[in-house]
């Protein structure tokens, strides 16, 4: 496990989550295509955030089961909480530092297809 540390575009949201990236997600659902976010999901305790959660913007859609989390400043998603495991943390792997995006496989999330 490596710890990482993370931030939005602006820096007003920072985060530590410690992870073995052994890949990312690429979800096809309607947001999840425009945002273009690479997701790597942790367990609650992996994710350090030195930005108090209540200073983001969240933003929930169909079911309402998911939420995203938003820097109210730049507007960059860097974690989220799943729909389907709710009680993980989806972190926006292209908001940490130092990692070679180019070399983690990726793999394919149908959202599209959850009702």
């Amino acid at each position: 496990m490596t710890v990482y540390s993370g931030s939005c575009h602006c820096g007003a949201v920072r985060f530590k989550v410690e992870a073995d990236l052994d890949h990312v997600r690429v979800c096809d659902c309607s947001i999840c295509r425009q945002r273009g976010a690479l997701l790597h999901r942790v367990e609650e305790k992996a994710l350090e955030l030195l930005t108090p959660l209540e200073d983001l913007t969240t933003y929930q859609f169909n079911t309402k089961q998911a939420t995203d989390y938003f820097c109210p400043c730049c507007g960059i998603l860097p974690f989220r909480r799943p729909r389907t495991a709710p009680h993980l943390w989806s972190v926006n792997v292209r908001c940490l530092e130092g990692v070679d995006l180019e070399a983690l496989p990726v793999e394919r999330v149908h959202g599209s297809r959850l009702s």
